[in-house]
């Protein structure tokens, strides 16, 4: 795969997050002179695995780990300065130093304590079925008050140290008077103690803030090449995804320009992630979910638990039908499908074709979760291999089998796949030749 021919280039979910793409931007980021986070906030989970060394990241871009390239938190991240601190900290015990190569943007919107104490409440106040299944991360109410605009805090806020003080007291008493009456919780927030707390994080962060807009364009007049990282998946997406079993950014491609600071125009590729299954973590509909014997298999071969939150991830067969919707949603070019290595010793393998409600066919992804919790899907099964695929090293050594199975995954989805992921580290991914009539015009 020639990575040159790619231009500027996002990474995009397009299940319901997990994909593996942290592990794709780290793959591609040599080939880049920017990896910039451009939506969501700590509830994303990229692992890298380098050299068996396993790195689990939240709020860095996934190319943190290769030398000689700037990394960008931009506008549209949701940012909890503890857990990016962390994760500093963390690094830099590693022996990675990131000076002169992380940016934050002054425009990005700060996660408080008290967004992710409401997340907790508001959940757990919730009944069976209509929790949402938040990681209380503080995404969503974050989020919230970023469109409330007069309780939101931004982190060129802290850089006003007395104001910023002033009013996170008045919005903390608001607040705990809000959590007492409405959750009965007894245990109100320390205003002061949090103020120092972020004013100290801001003091440390001081050498990474930066007007992350200005450093992209000047990046782009200069014909450097940028890599946007997506968080979550397409399926998740606040406005197109299984509302309300979704997260609270825009994390199709349509959310790259927006939240990043670039125009559309200034993006050439958009490459989507699969697993060669689908997952599923927290509540939802999910059409092809296996709650038995076969979907455990698949959850332990592939070490489906959450990295943010551990919780173990619902597993189920492909679905290429809701792939096809996230890939027109997108615009999206061409695919790397993750985790081929998972299905290895399976005797068949089923890809989900479509959905029927009362006997019709339906054209498209349905829009209430309601109405895609009762679709059947429409299956086909083809055989699967007994051989392990972790040690291939090159796409035409795959069993038989196998290149069938993603052959087909191609023909269903209508674009071509470039990557296949047979193992956890960098080294284990497969570049695979694309038939001209596929090829990116």
């Amino acid at each position: 795969m020639d990575f040159s021919s790619l231009g500027n280039t996002a990474v995009i979910g397009l299940q319901w997050g997990d994909e593996g793409k942290g592990k794709i931007v780290d793959l591609l980021t040599e080939h880049f002179d920017c990896v910039v986070r451009y939506a969501g906030g700590a509830n994303a989970g990229h692992t890298v695995l380098v050299g068996g060394e396993k790195f689990a990241l939240h709020l860095l871009p996934s190319g943190i780990l290769r030398p000689n390239v700037v990394n960008i938190i931009g506008p549209g991240v949701a940012l909890d300065l503890a857990v990016l601190i962390e994760e500093i900290d963390a690094l830099r015990q590693r022996g990675i130093s990131l000076a002169g190569r992380l940016l934050i943007a002054r425009r990005a919107h700060l996660v408080m304590p008290y967004h992710k104490k409401q997340d907790q409440l508001s959940e757990a106040r919730l009944a069976g079925g209509r929790k949402i299944g938040t990681t209380a991360r503080g995404i969503g109410p974050c989020y919230a008050d970023k469109m409330l605009r007069s309780t939101a805090f931004r982190v060129a806020d802290l850089y006003r140290p007395d104001e910023f003080r002033t009013r996170l007291i008045e919005v903390m008493a608001e607040r705990n008077k809000l959590f007492a009456a409405l959750y009965g919780d007894a245990d109100p927030l320390d205003a002061e103690q949090v103020a120092d707390q972020w004013l100290a994080f801001a003091e440390r962060l001081a050498p990474h803030i930066a007007d992350t807009t200005l450093v992209l364009h000047d990046a782009l007049a200069e014909k450097k090449r940028i890599l946007f990282e997506g968080a979550q998946g397409s399926l998740l997406d606040v406005n197109h995804g299984t509302y309300p079993f979704v997260t609270s950014s825009n994390c199709t491609a349509a959310g790259v320009a927006a939240g990043a600071g670039v125009p559309p125009s200034a993006i050439q590729t958009y490459l989507g992630v699969v697993k060669a299954y689908s997952t599923r973590v927290g509540g939802g509909p999910f059409p092809t979910e296996l709650p038995d014997a076969t979907g455990d298999r698949i959850r332990q071969r592939g070490h489906e638990y959450g990295t943010t939150t551990g919780r173990p991830r619902r597993c189920g067969w492909f679905d290429a039908f809701a792939v096809r919707y996230s890939v027109k949603l997108g615009g999206i070019d061409q695919l790397a499908v993750m985790h081929l290595d998972t299905l290895s010793t399976f005797e068949e393998l089923r890809i989900c074709t479509g959905y029927r409600r009362a006997g019709e066919s339906l054209r498209g992804f349905p829009a209430d979760a309601h109405e895609l919790a009762a679709v059947e899907p429409v299956y086909e099964t083809l055989p699967g291999w007994r051989e392990e695929i972790g040690e291939v090293t090159h796409y035409d050594r795959l069993p038989a089998a196998a290149r069938r199975y993603l052959d087909r995954l191609e023909q269903v989805v209508g674009i071509p796949i470039t990557l296949v992921s047979v193992g956890a580290e960098r080294t284990a991914t497969l570049h695979r030749r694309v038939s001209p009539p596929l090829e990116k015009k």
